[in-house]
């Protein structure tokens, strides 16, 4: 069996994850871009801006240029 090819430059997609520049693969979903992250839960995500509840991460497919934004919280006192 062969190995698949790489993907062209077509199908891969420009994302910032806090900020940094990341080329992925078109049809990456959020939850596959949180695994880029190595953030370890408890931790919200945002999309350009805009909350995406937890229990949708896999449906939510990411454009090009799209900006997530992974937020820990912060606790003391």
């Amino acid at each position: 069996m062969k190995p698949s090819p790489p993907p062209s430059p077509a199908q891969q997609i420009r994302i910032y994850i806090n900020n940094e520049l990341h080329s992925v693969s078109l049809g990456t979903t959020l939850a596959d871009s949180i695994k880029l992250s190595n953030l370890t839960p408890p931790f919200a995500a945002a999309v350009n801006m805009e909350f995406v509840p937890k229990g949708t991460y896999e449906a939510r497919v990411l454009l090009e240029n799209d900006r997530i934004e992974l937020i820990s919280p912060i606790t003391g006192g």
